[in-house]
């Protein structure tokens, strides 16, 4: 950023003060957006509060410029080699056909809605009618049952793929920790790290499928059997990187802290809060994005293969269906996947940024 004394020459002090706390607050801000890729904002900013305007147009160009010009050649290619391949559903379909599916989910899921607020207006008038008449007895609460949207899949996406990664991240951290804080205990568990880190999901799906229908004869309303299936599928895949993280994490802390808690005596558990975890917890937040990320590639073969109603469900029913409109849908499903990849790796980022904010300082 250019200094406020070279662009403002003799400007009166007490504006030149003002102006420089006003740019000490954009550069705060700009640490945030940047990390939720953002970063198109803070040069913008910084050009309305004064600073130099080319400086600015240089870095808007770099961050916003070249990447739109990128997706701009990337769409004018996709739309001119897509109509000349054929598949046994058509042709691929371009941009404009995507764009097109994209809105009529929207509209279903819009259409699906006030299907819902009809319904329980219906039943809500019936249930005041029975009421007023006297027959409480047959006043009943019934829960919409039309199909999931594509919005809906979404969701159940997301809630799947946040119990996976919540249950890996309860599992790897404190076996992380361990393993970084005793040797032995990380020769106890390594090979069986290097053992189970490579299996596919597709493998531990059947297993998995078995195990819960044995254990979970009786699924809560809340959590289908093919939700469970799916998220301890998401469990087994992407706890790796968290613990081998932590534990390298933990592992090269300075001895010094190690043995300052020796020294006073503190309890293990005070030493893992007080010294390990705030020295550790950079490479514990890369891990945790390199899971959550492993998490929401392996969420969609699981759901594909336990029919849990998300994303891979929407994709697999779509090429099952094999309609003229699918392959756009699938393709719709595919930018969809890619963008929530996006936004989940972003926000683990700002989290990284919140709570490791000293350590990036």
């Amino acid at each position: 950023m250019t200094n406020v004394t070279d662009t403002y020459g003799t400007e009166d002090p007490a504006k030149a003060e003002r102006r420089e706390r006003l740019f000490q607050r954009i550069n705060r801000i700009a640490v945030w957006l940047n990390a939720l890729g953002l970063g198109f904002i803070p040069p913008l900013m910084r050009m309305a509060a004064g600073d130099d305007v080319r400086e600015q147009l240089g870095i808007l160009k770099r961050v916003l410029v070249i990447p739109m010009v990128g997706i701009l050649a990337f769409l004018l290619l996709w739309g001119t080699l897509a109509p000349r391949i054929n598949t046994s559903l058509g042709a691929i379909p371009g941009p404009i056909e995507v764009a097109e599916q994209a809105g009529a989910l929207w509209k279903d899921h819009l259409a699906e809605r006030e299907k819902a607020t009809k319904f329980y207006e219906r039943l809500e008038a019936r249930n005041q009618k029975l009421t007023a008449q006297g027959q409480t007895d047959k006043v009943k609460e019934r829960a919409y049952t039309g199909k999931p949207t594509y919005i809906d899949q979404i969701g159940t996406s997301l809630l799947t793929v946040a119990l996976g990664f919540v249950f890996g991240t309860l599992i790897a951290v404190p076996l992380g920790i361990a393993s970084g804080l005793s040797k032995t205990f990380n020769g106890a568990i390594n090979p069986l790290v290097q053992i189970f880190k490579p299996v596919s999901p597709l493998a531990w799906l059947p297993i998995v499928t078995m195990v819960v229908s044995a254990l979970y004869a009786n699924p809560m309303d809340w959590l289908p059997k093919s939700m469970l299936i799916s998220a301890i599928t998401v469990t087994l895949c992407s706890l790796w990187p968290t613990l081998i993280n932590t534990a390298l994490g933990v592992a090269s802390i300075d001895k010094d802290l190690v043995n300052v808690g020796k020294v006073l005596q503190l309890s293990t558990a005070t030493t893992v809060r007080k010294l390990v975890l705030p020295s550790a917890l950079p490479l514990i937040f890369t891990g945790l994005r390199l899971a959550l990320g492993v998490g929401w590639m392996v969420l969609i073969a699981a759901e594909m293969l336990a029919q849990n109603p998300g994303l891979g469900k929407f994709v697999w029913d779509e090429f099952q269906n094999g309609s003229s409109d699918s392959l756009a849908r699938i393709m719709v499903a595919v930018f969809t996947i890619g963008i929530i990849g996006f936004v989940l790796d972003r926000i683990m980022f700002a989290l990284q940024q919140a709570f490791t904010f000293s350590a990036n300082r």
